[in-house]
């Protein structure tokens, strides 16, 4: 792909906001070092402004920390106080990108990711799902879906639990769909 919309067929500019019931913000961890766990924030909410040249677009997100959901209450619960998230005093983790380069067949998101009050630099891979007809008539959806991994202690959550019991890198993954605001 070049850095021009050309590349894009049916690529649309706008500002799109994300629809969390379509879409999914999810993570992998490892535990006791031989399996892996996958949990979900169900609640997110955010902006992507695409522009005429894509790589002048940009993205904000906000996820509430209390959504997580790995299909175990009690472990919810644990990852929810003072061990991991402490979502009391960290109610959100919020992701703002600085720039966007194209790489290959995908794009490389760089952004800001603030985690239990610690802001870092990361990099999303993603790959631009497309650009469709919506289900009310007349709306545009856009779909992206993106990864990356970062490290749980570079954040400051779980610094007691060792990583013999949760691994150190988180892998996150995102598949977002959003709506075209008129």
């Amino acid at each position: 792909m070049t850095s021009t919309t050309t590349a894009v067929p049916g690529y649309l500019t706008g500002t799109w906001t994300i629809d969390s019931v379509h879409s999914n913000v999810g993570f992998i961890v490892r535990h006791l070092g031989v399996s892996k766990i996958r949990g979900k924030f169900t609640e997110v909410e955010g902006e992507i402004k695409t522009a005429e040249n894509i790589l002048d677009s940009s993205v904000t997100a906000t996820i509430k920390a209390a959504s997580i959901d790995t299909t175990n209450a009690q472990r919810d619960e644990h990852v929810r106080g003072s061990d991991f998230l402490d979502v009391e005093k960290y109610p959100t983790l919020s992701f703002r990108s600085t720039g966007i380069r194209a790489d290959v067949d995908d794009y490389l998101i760089d952004g800001e990711l603030t985690l239990h009050g610690v802001t870092k630099p990361v990099t999303l891979t993603a790959e631009l799902g497309g650009f469709g007809d919506g289900q009310t008539e007349g709306s545009k959806v856009l779909g992206v879906s993106a990864r990356t991994e970062i490290n749980r202690s570079d954040f400051g959550v779980g610094e007691n639990v060792p990583s013999a019991v949760v691994g150190e890198k988180i892998t996150i993954e995102l598949d977002i769909e959003a709506l075209r605001q008129n």
